[in-house]
């Protein structure tokens, strides 16, 4: 989210690829004659491309030009708090919650309750806390009483892996990730946030509730409670949130390891996985309970192979929304039976005869450069189908423009656009 210059360029690289690829993956029928039109990527007015309540609210501004790759919107936003780059819709949902939990959680500091909690963390004054927050190893040595308790209660499990994500040691002695993750999710948002603002505020409550006592109620009190930036969610959205909210990384870790093995996932694969710098708790621990509502769907194994590809947050993000549309459709239309990787689609093959193919993107435009791979791999290779012609879905979580549309229609590809009504999406 804070870095769009590389992230954007590594994704111009691969995802106009991808859509060449399906394209080459189900070429048209004998009868279809060839494209003569084409589209280029343009930037677009955001009023074209948000609701008024995502343009403008408490904090916040989006700016109005989009600048769009022709798969993938980026926004640049405005807030009280600074200056914000999202790529994508998914995860411009996702600044602005954050925005309204910093906007919280900076109250919060401004309150009684949270000066009370400094005062009691040792009496120390409240250069200390800061000072904690931001070089913890040299404080620690410190820090006056109640530190020796907080110790004692410690249980590291010296035997599990530790992955990038997992809490530095030093805020597991204190007790702080337990406390960031509570406030994270009763504000609604992803403890595991690149989002270097939000993580500075949640260290800020967390300290103070290692270290204070400042609890979640009493600090949420005087808003309306723990829950007042909650959205409402599903069930499911709530199971997940309960398991992220009580479980350190590192028992993530475990049980995502379980359910892998449970899979018949490959002990070298899973480790790979969950040891992939790109993937941060959360994404291991949705990506994995996806796959694992799938029941007894072969070739899972073959989407991790793929996933461990990504690089970044954005690619992260992706095979996490890839995961989420299988399990969606598994759910709500057809079991998976078998899951198969063409390059960089995923194919799922269905009970019901069909072949999903589920692609995150915005808004997809027909380029020149994805027919002509096209049309160069037609010449060069028979389908791999041998005659047969199975009916293939495209579920994209946003539009496809209507030429792209026609296309896809040539070929006998059935479109399912804006499927984050259907299936849910965790932002």
């Amino acid at each position: 989210m804070k870095h769009p210059n590389r992230t954007c360029a590594a994704r111009a690289a691969w995802m106009p690829l991808a859509l060449a690829v399906f394209l080459m993956t189900f070429p048209p029928g004998a009868d279809a004659a060839p494209a003569t039109r084409y589209e280029h990527p343009a930037n677009r007015v955001v009023t074209d491309v948000l609701p008024p309540e995502m343009i403008q609210g408490p904090h916040f501004r989006v700016e109005n030009k989009v600048v769009s790759y022709g798969y993938m919107n980026r926004f640049t936003v405005t807030s009280d708090f600074g200056v914000f780059e999202a790529q994508g819709n998914t995860a411009l949902r996702k600044l602005l919650k954050e925005i309204q939990a910093i906007a919280r959680l900076r109250e919060i500091r401004r309150g009684d309750v949270y000066a009370d909690a400094v005062k009691k963390a040792g009496k120390a004054p409240l250069e200390f806390g800061q000072n904690l927050i931001t070089d913890p190893v040299d404080t620690i040595t410190g820090v006056p009483r109640g530190v020796h308790r907080l110790i004692d209660n410690v249980r590291l499990n010296r035997s599990t892996p530790r992955g990038a994500h997992d809490d530095p040691r030093m805020e597991q002695v204190l007790s702080v990730s337990a406390h960031k993750r509570e406030y994270a999710a009763a504000l609604g948002v992803d403890v595991y946030s690149s989002n270097a603002v939000l993580q500075k505020e949640l260290n800020s409550v967390g300290w103070a509730g290692a270290l204070g006592s400042l609890t979640v109620s009493a600090a949420m009190a005087p808003f309306g409670g723990p829950a007042v930036l909650a959205l409402q969610s599903s069930r499911l959205a709530q199971q997940m949130n309960d398991l992220l909210k009580t479980e350190t990384p590192a028992r993530l870790r475990q049980i995502n390891a379980e359910k892998l093995r449970a899979m018949g996932v490959p002990a070298d694969l899973a480790e790979s996985f969950l040891s992939h710098p790109a993937f941060t708790p959360r994404h291991n621990t949705i990506i994995v309970t996806s796959l694992w509502a799938l029941g007894n769907a072969q070739g899972r194994d073959n989407f991790l192979h793929l996933a461990l590809s990504a690089d970044d947050e954005e690619s992260a993000n992706f095979y996490q929304n890839m995961a989420e549309i299988m399990r969606g459709y598994h759910e709500k239309t057809s079991p998976i039976r078998q899951i198969t990787v063409s390059s960089v689609l995923v194919l799922a093959r269905a009970a019901n005869g069909s072949v999903l193919v589920p692609f995150p993107l915005d808004h997809g435009v027909w380029t020149e450069r994805a027919a002509d791979v096209a049309d160069s791999f037609m010449r060069g290779r028979e389908h791999q189908s041998k005659g047969s012609k199975p009916r293939v879905e495209l579920w994209v979580t946003g539009t496809l423009s209507p030429l792209f549309r026609e296309q896809m229609a040539r070929r006998g590809v059935k479109v399912n656009e804006n499927v984050y009504r259907q299936v849910e999406l965790m932002d």
